[in-house]
């Protein structure tokens, strides 16, 4: 999946001390048992995301005597963008109150119990009938996006806190915790799937709450013996008086930001204020690109880096435009390609109909299958000389993607030829999905890695934040987008994917004809970094 984790540094007073777990301990495969803590509670709250965000654009667009909101397509779309990319953002401040506030485990805490209690809101917001419903259900939304920045990059953090002697160990720790993501991912996409297509909406919403009370209730249960008090505390200033300023300072922003949340949540549902979803969207995008740039001219001007390290962090803007080409496309997956699923595809196996969402667990599957493969191929290749250096894999795995996507515009004027009665069959939607996960294995662990050896090292954190703001943008871009997959206007439809294609095959020619200059920048920091 698209939330690839990268192994975080060990923090401060927040991941050492006397109780810490001792990295002999090998309990669980040969692993710290902190780690079997960390892979359930993240397995589970990725069973409840993932299994989720597929519903949702589903849900939104239904007509109201199906019991969904009767939302336009491309509303429905961009709300499932705005939703994906909150919560990728929502990690930055997230991980800093954990930093500086809460501690590491309480912040995760905290993110569970708001996550579980927005799945609570979302899953009862049926009761209250299509009218009222909307505003539990996007209670719901926002408690789940707060939930998540607390909750996802602090528990990546303890998983390298666990491995204080960093090494392969700590590599094989971070790979058996990102199985654990694509295994909740694969089966809670299964699971509500087939409980809000077949049963109701609201029955898939609940199971995904359900999923994440389980994680809730592991960590809650299990962190005090396994964890040992790693990451109990927060980084503390060794001047109390200094300490107490930033304390101050922390929970101010923290009340000021939830309080403009909640202003905003208020007078939408008041009637007050209108959203269009769509003009948010966009707004979002440009603005966030401009804080993007903004940042990469500030630590050019005023970072006080040397010649080597601006040319390894112009290398590293250049690669986060081109990730944001791809997650513009394979983010895709819940919205444009999960209404083809539902609309255009042939999904009768033998009398049984298989749930549209159901084709959004093929990406986990591939990963789980692939990605040890790819391991050992980049291992094998770098052995015999071979190696691709990271814009080149890069450019692969963009083309991969645009390969997925070429089969899509064969699939979409097929059925824009019928006059929109045709369904294809499933095995373009697996074929896509099957070239999007390799050049996914190509891109997005190579990206992570690329950040942690590029970045200079006070800004090691800030540029893994840059890294995610891309997979935001993807969201967003691939919301905006998604609603163009509709019956009443078929010619949108290869348009789109024949658009995503384009886009995505002359990236990976154009970063092919500047893999060698990249190459030459990066050489201060390895031969085939």
């Amino acid at each position: 999946m698209s939330s690839t984790i990268a192994p975080a540094p060990a923090r401060g007073s927040a991941g050492t001390g006397p109780g810490q777990a001792p990295s002999s301990d090998r309990g669980f495969f040969g692993h710290p048992r902190g780690l079997a803590t960390l892979f359930f509670t993240e397995m589970w709250e990725r069973f409840s995301y993932y299994g989720l965000r597929p519903l949702l654009v589903l849900f939104m667009a239904a007509a109201l005597s199906e019991g969904g909101f009767g939302f336009s397509r491309d509303q429905a779309s961009a709300i499932v963008g705005i939703y994906g990319f909150s919560v990728y953002l929502a990690s930055l401040p997230g991980g800093w109150v954990a930093d500086r506030l809460l501690g590491l485990q309480r912040a995760i805490f905290l993110g569970a119990c708001l996550i579980t209690s927005g799945h609570l809101a979302i899953g009862l917001s049926g009761l209250a009938g299509p009218g009222a419903g909307k505003i539990p259900f996007f209670l719901g939304l926002v408690l789940i996006v707060l939930g998540t920045g607390l909750l996802k990059p602090n528990i990546s953090a303890i998983v390298g806190d666990l491995y204080p002697e960093g090494g392969a160990r700590r590599d094989a720790g971070f790979s058996i915790f990102y199985m654990g993501i694509n295994f909740g991912a694969f089966f809670g996409q299964l699971i509500t799937g087939i409980l809000g297509e077949k049963v109701g909406w609201h029955w898939g919403f609940g199971a995904a709450g359900i999923g994440m009370f389980f994680g809730l209730v592991v960590f809650w249960l299990t962190r005090g013996k396994t964890l040992r008090g790693i990451g109990t505390e927060p980084t503390r200033n060794p001047d109390p008086a200094v300490q107490a300023k930033q304390e101050r300072i922390g929970k101010l922003a923290v009340f000021g930001g939830l309080g403009l949340v909640a202003l905003v949540f208020a007078l939408a549902a008041s009637g007050a204020l209108t959203i269009d979803a769509q003009v948010v969207g966009r707004s979002m995008v440009n603005i966030t690109l401009a804080m993007v740039v903004a940042f990469f001219a500030f630590v050019f001007v005023a970072g006080k880096l040397s010649s080597d390290e601006k040319k390894r962090v112009g290398v590293i803007f250049v690669l986060f435009l081109f990730a944001i080409v791809f997650w513009g496309a394979f983010e895709q997956a819940p919205t444009s390609l999960n209404l083809f699923a539902r609309d255009f595809t042939d999904r009768n196996l033998g009398g049984f109909e298989i749930p549209a969402t159901w084709f959004q667990s093929v990406n986990s599957f591939f990963v789980i299958a692939l990605a040890p493969v790819f391991a050992a191929l980049w291992v094998s290749m770098a052995r015999s000389g071979r190696e691709l250096s990271s814009p080149g894999k890069f450019a692969v795995g963009l083309a991969l993607a645009g390969v997925g996507f070429a089969l899509m515009i064969v699939a979409a004027n097929r059925v824009v030829a019928s006059g929109g009665t045709a369904l294809v069959s499933p095995w373009w939607l697996v074929g896509s999905y099957f070239f999007q996960t390799v050049g996914e294995l190509c891109l997005s662990p190579v990206g992570l890695s690329s950040m942690t050896k590029l970045s200079p090292r006070k800004y090691v954190g800030q540029m893994m934040g840059i890294w995610f703001t891309a997979s935001a943008l993807g969201n967003l871009i691939g919301g905006l987008v998604g609603g163009h997959v509709d019956p009443e206007k078929l010619d949108q439809m290869p348009q789109l994917f024949t658009a995503t294609t384009i886009y995505l095959f002359v990236a990976a020619g154009v970063l092919l004809l500047m893999v060698i200059p990249i190459r030459k920048m990066m050489a201060t920091t390895s031969k085939t970094a």
